[in-house]
């Protein structure tokens, strides 16, 4: 498929625009149907797309316009994402909160790596025999099976979704209508913590779907495809690996330091792409973008673990003094839960706007470091915010 540079952006952009838009709807779905159903349910709704990209790639006569719309159609992932961790949310108490969410959160992530790593291999040979389709030749003479990057994810799907269906609980106190989940919309810390997850979550997501194609655009010589997995294998590790820190030394503090962390690896990206011709440019690029992916990972960490906090402070301080603590509790959980999958769904567009900010640099300035510079002052921001917010000295909410 002979596509531009702009049109393989956008391929890689759209996945994550429609994904962020389902997970606005998605993290509200827990409390109004349960857990285990909607799970179920969004999680079989996967084989759409896995179907569609499987029989479209088979035909090299299909429309640009179809890919387009598979694009979108793979943003399912996405929506799934957030409900998991609105759902993950009720079963744990505050001070292993921060873990579980990492964990949920980490193994999650890793399924861009294991995507990263596994499509390359798999196109390589007929997995599925006659059941899968032929083989296309390639430009050099190799027989590609293009299908399996859709069909080798169905029986994993498929299992599942049963395992879903048979295995998981539903929580009688995590039911709610959407009006009882609104009442985040009024409250200041749920936009704070979009902007803080937005430079977290956004970084990850949006670094991993486009770390690929920038690094063949920008270093055309390197065989990409041997290392771009590894980054978000590092940044989905550092998440699952390191909650408990959150939970020990504050969620506010880790991520002030993440945020300073990833301004100093932003600067180093932008550092070695303005020498990119020079001997050692690609290797210096690479390691810098491994430590933006490990700080991403530390931060949607530390983020996530600041929410129930932040919560439970908040309806301390603004619940009717007749409310039982058992009830402020649910209350607290309940929005808590509603937050953590709102600033996800939000957050996610950062799997848009990154890939397509890349593609845009290009196009516009022959680079990416424009791209890279408008990230690196969102970060001083962030830094700003959490200071502000959550761990100066008179911080409205300690954390």
């Amino acid at each position: 498929f002979a596509y531009s540079t702009e049109q393989l952006f956008w391929l890689a952009a759209l996945p994550g625009l429609s994904g962020a838009t389902l997970r606005i709807f998605y993290a509200f779905m827990v409390p109004v149907f349960g857990g285990r159903l909607w799970t179920t349910l969004s999680t079989a709704s996967l084989l759409i797309p896995a179907f569609g990209i499987g029989y479209a790639v088979q035909n090299p006569e299909t429309p640009y316009l179809i890919f387009l719309v598979l694009a979108l159609l793979c943003g399912f992932g996405g929506g799934n994402f957030a409900s998991s961790m609105a759902n993950i949310s009720f079963f744990f108490p505050k001070s292993e909160k921060g873990n579980a969410l990492a964990l949920n959160a980490g193994l999650g992530n890793l399924g861009v790596s294991v995507m990263q790593f596994l499509v390359p291999l798999v196109i390589t040979m007929g997995v599925f025999g006659a059941m899968g389709g032929d083989a296309r030749p390639t430009a050099a003479g190799e027989a590609l099976w293009l299908q399996n990057a859709g069909f080798v994810w169905v029986p994993f799907i498929l299992v599942a979704t049963v395992a879903a269906w048979f295995g998981m609980n539903d929580i009688a106190s995590a039911r709610a209508s959407f009006r009882d989940q609104a009442a985040i919309f009024g409250r200041s810390h749920t936009w704070i913590m979009c902007w803080l997850y937005t430079g977290t979550f956004g970084s990850f997501i949006g670094y991993a779907a486009a770390f690929p194609l920038l690094t063949r655009t920008q270093f055309p010589e390197i065989d990409a495809l041997q290392f771009v997995f590894l980054g978000p294998l590092v940044g989905a590790l550092s998440r699952a690996g390191t909650g408990w820190i959150s939970d020990r030394f504050g969620g506010g503090r880790v991520t002030l330091w993440t945020f300073v962390l990833m301004i100093a690896g932003t600067a180093g990206v932008v550092w070695f792409l303005d020498m990119k011709d020079q001997p050692g440019a690609f290797w210096g690029f690479f390691a810098m973008f491994m430590v933006l992916f490990f700080a991403t990972g530390i931060g949607n960490a530390s983020t996530f673990q600041m929410i129930p906090v932040i919560m439970r402070t908040v309806i301390d301080r603004t619940a009717p003094a007749s409310l039982a603590p058992a009830e402020r509790l649910r209350q607290a959980e309940r929005e808590s839960a509603a937050i953590i999958g709102f600033t996800s769904a939000i957050a996610a567009y950062g799997a848009f706007f990154i890939p397509k900010a890349y593609g845009s640099s290009i196009a516009i300035t022959g680079g990416a470091e424009a791209a890279l510079l408008g990230f690196l002052g969102f970060y001083v921001t962030c830094v700003a915010v959490t200071w502000f917010f959550y761990t100066r000295k008179n911080a409205p909410v300690r954390c």
